[in-house]
């Protein structure tokens, strides 16, 4: 049997169609994909993110611990309610999964894991944290509401808690405020501003029905993927994997170098790998007709190939877009196979789209 989340009911209440989406029963649209889509990017809409997880990670050697995790450094969050984008890899450097850490307290943090991956993170995170005074805690009793868009924060700010709406009011992007029930995190999936919002599950209803109130328009992963998609964003299980690392994912901005003598899991491969030639993670725009879908054959004119990882229509580009992994050095016009034709592309560099301003 499918998990629901606590706003199941709201999904059928508006008629959402559903779909299994890593074991949890979600909305994949309402009324319209691409109305939901336009929604985020021209004014604000919501998304059910209560399937994904947060854990907190405190105790004594909270810091070390996270520091020898994850290949972005904690040690960066100098200031309690930073949050970083961060991946915890394999020995091999592949990634198990790619997450958010606030900074909670001075040995505390928060990550926010993906559905599909919440099982094996935690698991990860109990095995590596036998030993020492490390405390983790997934924090089932929590659910997540995204809250995305231009006018996100004027028609969030006011269901907010009283005394909390100054501080939310203030956060720049990737710092979060909290009060003992609601933590509300200037973070996001779409390339616009906005919130992601932690809290108890029976407050998610309450709140959902007073920003639909309020005109955000409820969105569902349809519209969510188009829209990260248009970021640049990756897709965990899809862009990047187990089976691949970093620095063929586009992702080498998020692993901290120094200082040299931190000891993260998979820096060793790491080091290694970057001293060859790692495939390179590009963007695509396809140049006439047809819709990019992920695993299509890429060429160019100096015979290197590669392969797209994700693709799709772009509504605010009206174009077909894609990422790819492609051979290190690849130059020269670019061509993708679309049903046995190679059409032609444009090779860019993401976001495609960022604060609803079109960027190649």
């Amino acid at each position: 049997m499918l998990k629901t989340t606590a706003l199941h009911a709201e999904h059928q209440r508006l008629n959402a169609r559903l779909v299994d989406f890593a074991g949890w029963d979600m909305p994949i649209q309402y009324a319209s994909q691409l109305e939901e889509h336009h929604a985020v990017r021209r004014a604000a809409g919501m998304f059910d993110v209560a399937h994904m997880t947060a854990v907190d990670v405190t105790g004594a050697d909270a810091t070390d611990f996270l520091r020898h995790l994850l290949a972005n450094d904690v040690a960066k969050l100098a200031v309690v309610g930073r949050a970083l984008y961060a991946t915890m890899l394999r020995e091999d450097g592949g990634v198990i999964d790619d997450l958010i850490v606030y900074r909670t307290g001075d040995q505390a943090y928060r990550l926010v894991v993906n559905a599909g991956t919440t099982d094996k993170d935690v698991a990860w995170l109990q095995q590596h944290s036998a030993g020492r005074a490390v405390a983790v805690q997934r924090r089932d009793d929590l659910g997540i509401l995204a809250v995305q868009g231009p006018t996100a924060s004027a028609l969030t700010l006011p269901h907010l808690p009283a005394t909390l709406r100054d501080a939310v009011a203030a956060l720049k992007p990737f710092n979060a405020a909290w009060n003992d029930r609601v933590f509300v995190g200037r973070t996001g999936y779409t390339g616009e501003d906005g919130f992601e919002l932690i809290l108890p599950h029976d407050d998610l209803v309450s709140l959902w029905r007073a920003l639909e109130a309020a005109g955000v328009v409820p969105c569902g992963l349809g519209a969510r993927d188009t829209l990260r998609l248009e970021a640049g964003m990756n897709l965990y299980g899809q862009d990047m994997d187990e089976s691949r690392h970093p620095l063929e994912s586009g992702l080498g901005w998020t692993i901290a170098w120094a200082p040299e003598d931190r000891d993260f899991i998979g820096r060793a491969a790491l080091e290694r790998i970057r001293q060859g030639a790692p495939a390179q993670f590009i963007g695509l725009v396809l140049e006439g007709r047809g819709v990019l879908r992920a695993h299509m054959p890429v060429r160019f004119a100096d015979g290197r190939k590669g392969e797209t990882t994700s693709g799709g229509f772009a509504p605010t580009l009206k174009q077909s877009i894609a990422l790819a992994r492609v051979e290190a050095g690849s130059e020269g016009a670019c061509e993708v196979q679309i049903r046995g034709q190679w059409l032609p592309a444009r090779r860019v560099k993401p976001p495609f789209v960022r604060h609803g301003k079109v960027r190649v």
